[in-house]
């Protein structure tokens, strides 16, 4: 038993000691030399907890907020996600969404798991989609990819149809007015995107709107 518990122990020094995140995943650990049989102990002696399937994390973990944390379970389940739209916005303060599920998208090609450990909203994206205006940020230790804010409202506009014309507007003229980004940055990334004839009246009226104050 002695040997039982000092094996468990090392083996959960060995996973403090990594790079880990709050959250990992079994094959993670498995590259650190401790298998899926010897996860089941240390989950069974309370040294870590199960929380999804091949997904793990530490229990003393604390969570800065649940959104967080969820984010942080996504991209440990799904490493090629990105954070996008609603939930973007919601993270960049742009607007007043909050929404109740993830946003995020994949490639147009990628397999993605059948029960997600998140409620999530899932689109695809493909080409230069995939890495024009994403960054990185943290989440409990866990690297996730998000939107740019100029990206995030270009992307409202794409997508007008699943998150509305409204919310768009609310994130550009709210953007704006706050200079979170600058028209020009927004009309670059809406080039790009291919929406710019979309985009553009409605920046237009902003400035006239702007010009008459």
């Amino acid at each position: 038993m002695y040997n039982c518990v000092m094996s468990s122990m090392t083996d959960f020094q060995t996973l403090r000691g990594s790079d880990l995140g709050a959250f990992f995943r079994a094959r993670d650990a498995a590259s650190l030399g401790i298998h899926s049989r010897r996860l089941g102990g240390l989950v069974s002696e309370g040294f870590i907890e199960k929380c999804g399937r091949g997904l793990y994390r530490f229990p003393d973990s604390e969570a800065k907020a649940l959104e967080l944390e969820s984010y942080a379970m996504l991209s440990a389940t799904i490493p090629n996600a990105i954070v996008c739209l609603m939930s973007a916005l919601s993270i960049h303060e742009i607007g007043t969404q909050s929404p109740h599920r993830i946003w995020f998208a994949v490639d147009r090609k990628a397999r993605i798991p059948r029960n997600p450990p998140v409620q999530s909203r899932i689109v695809r994206f493909s080409g230069v989609m995939l890495t024009y205006g994403v960054e990185r940020r943290m989440a409990q230790g866990v690297s996730f990819r998000i939107t740019s804010p100029a990206r995030t409202i270009v992307d409202c506009f794409r997508y007008r149809r699943k998150c509305g014309l409204d919310v768009a507007l609310e994130a550009l003229y709210d953007a704006i007015r706050r200079r979170v980004v600058a028209v020009d940055e927004i009309e670059r990334v809406a080039e790009v995107c291919r929406v710019r004839t979309v985009i553009s009246p409605y920046l237009n009226a902003f400035s006239w709107v702007d010009a008459l104050r």
